[in-house]
């Protein structure tokens, strides 16, 4: 494997890119719109300060800070963020604060993470305790929202809350005793606790079907929190969690390619395909896990082979460099005037695949952080 040119690709991304349009936000990019403060921003800039943490190059730092900067304001506040809509993927950037202040010691950077902080502090939450996803999805707790919240939540009650994890490990531990099918090993895309929604079962409250990026997320924000929690009893009931999840899902790994299907339990299904940015997000979470000692030693290998699959299928070479498709670009639950978004397996099917939007590219920089890491 040519892992060399990845770091030539994700230069070339970061090359293309600045705060007012990013070459991986294709959402922004389709929609015509300049960059705001946002998830999947967030993910990739996260992704780039691994980069230079393992390489060094500090281009990578270099311009993560330049982009943050354009957002946050000297007082702390935050530029396009939006409070009332308590949209949980708009804390998800917030996370890269605590590392920005820490190598820069801007104050801003600080101010900024505690007033995110206070303001997830107000989220709504359903009656068992978690954060609805959004104000326009009230009651709904989604796979995707444990990992745009809880990793950023546990590094700020690390910073400013005396360390206390309780209430995270609450909010995943319903998580598993809500959405988690014993049948298939794996966790339903969402959940509505008044069972009011009208893609949820009357009786359970999840939605129809699993999708392989919300399971991808969902692993991915269990494999971070085991590497931001100390040694005790709630990074052990994280880690357990987590242990299970990959246990099931190893075995919907496709054998071939060991990449995992847009709906993981139906590979083969007609319409079906292996995605790359859940697939890339297991990988991340295995070779993370297995080098934090919370997943077996085994589970490296087998995150490096799903790793190398997608540089196999989906890493393409062209004029401009390369290219990583096989992505899904977006999916979702809803809300009421969105009944096409209703769960079904015709409906994951039908999301539009591209190349090079950060859902998939972050993940699968962040997996090639992890293989630095086995083979520096």
């Amino acid at each position: 494997m040519d892992y060399a040119r990845i770091d030539q690709f994700v230069l070339r991304l970061v090359e293309e890119s600045g705060p007012e349009r990013t070459a991986w936000n294709l959402e922004k990019i389709r929609e015509g719109k300049k960059t705001t403060w946002n998830y999947i921003d967030g993910c990739m800039i996260t992704a780039l300060l691994e980069m230079e943490r393992i390489t060094g190059d500090q281009r990578y730092f270099a311009f993560a800070e330049s982009f943050i900067d354009a957002f946050v304001l000297d007082d702390g506040g935050i530029r396009t963020f939006e409070p009332d809509k308590y949209n949980l993927d708009d804390i998800n950037e917030g996370r890269v604060l605590f590392a920005l202040y820490e190598r820069t010691g801007k104050e801003k950077y600080r101010l900024a993470a505690r007033k995110l902080g206070e303001h997830l502090k107000t989220q709504p939450r359903t009656a068992e305790g978690n954060f609805w996803h959004k104000a326009i999805y009230p009651n709904q707790v989604w796979l995707d929202g444990i990992y745009m919240a809880q990793p950023f939540y546990a590094l700020y009650q690390k910073h400013f809350g005396g360390g206390d994890y309780a209430d995270i490990v609450n909010q995943i531990k319903n998580v598993r005793a809500k959405m988690f099918s014993k049948e298939k090993g794996l966790y339903f895309h969402g959940y509505d606790a008044s069972r009011t929604a009208f893609w949820a079962d009357r009786e359970t409250g999840c939605s129809k079907n699993f999708w392989l990026r919300s399971l991808g997320w969902f692993a991915v924000a269990l494999a971070d929190l085991a590497d931001i929690l100390p040694a005790g009893e709630d990074r052990d009931s994280l880690a357990a969690i987590l242990r299970e999840l990959m246990a099931h899902v190893d075995r919907y790994a496709d054998g071939e390619t060991c990449l995992y299907w847009q709906v993981p339990d139906q590979g083969g299904r007609e319409g079906n395909y292996l995605e790359t940015s859940g697939s890339a997000m297991m990988a991340y979470a295995m070779l993370k896990g297995a080098r934090l000692g919370v997943l077996d030693g085994a589970y490296a290998a087998k995150g490096k082979r799903t790793f190398d699959g997608i540089m196999e299928k989906y890493l393409t070479f062209t004029d401009s460099g390369l290219n990583l498709g096989g992505i899904c670009l977006v999916a979702g639950l809803g809300p009421e005037n969105n009944r096409r978004r209703d769960g079904s397996y015709e409906y994951y099917i039908s999301e539009p695949v591209v190349e090079n939007d950060a859902k998939g590219v972050a993940p699968f920089v962040l997996a090639y952080t992890e293989i630095k890491r086995l083979t520096p």
